[in-house]
């Protein structure tokens, strides 16, 4: 008996859907890696704001700015971890999860946009250069923009659709 030429060839959607996964974990394990790196520089610099000759908001700001970028980071990895992973349920709509991913990513990214237009108002205020102040007002009506775009993004995606 003899074989059939397709039994040899090997399945390329099988090596492609490893490849995906193997670059998933990989940029999970990154993401995750970074988040956690910057984490720890955000008490790093909350702690030397106490000993350093600079001033206390001045290290408290850099501490919010780490960690919120931190989160973000971490958002990112969890989005990508969840949506490439390869244990989720057969049941699991595929658009719920997507949508859930950019729903968090999006919030948190909005969220680090508007807390550093918001700290840029108070060291711009506290500096006396209120001509700076569109540069923060620009970051926040981003931020503003990004989150209509979420909610119409949401609206458009309703579950009931799929």
């Amino acid at each position: 008996m003899s074989h059939t030429s397709t039994e040899s060839i090997p399945n390329n959607s099988v090596h492609t859907e490893y490849i995906k996964y193997l670059m998933a974990k990989s940029f999970y394990y990154l993401f995750l890696l970074l988040s956690i790196s910057l984490g720890a520089l955000a008490i790093y610099e909350f702690s030397l704001s106490f000993t350093s000759d600079e001033s206390l908001a001045q290290g408290l700001i850099k501490t919010i700015n780490l960690a919120i970028i931190s989160l973000a980071i971490f958002e990112l990895g969890v989005g990508i971890g969840k949506e490439y992973d390869s244990e989720q349920d057969e049941h699991d709509n595929i658009y719920s999860s997507v949508r859930r991913s950019i729903t968090r990513f999006v919030a948190a990214v909005c969220t680090a946009l508007v807390l550093e237009g918001l700290i840029m108002v108070i060291k711009y205020s506290q500096m006396e250069l209120a001509g700076n102040l569109s540069y923060p007002v620009a970051i926040i009506a981003s931020a503003s923009l990004l989150l209509l775009s979420l909610g119409g993004f949401l609206k458009l995606t309703n579950d009931t659709q799929y």
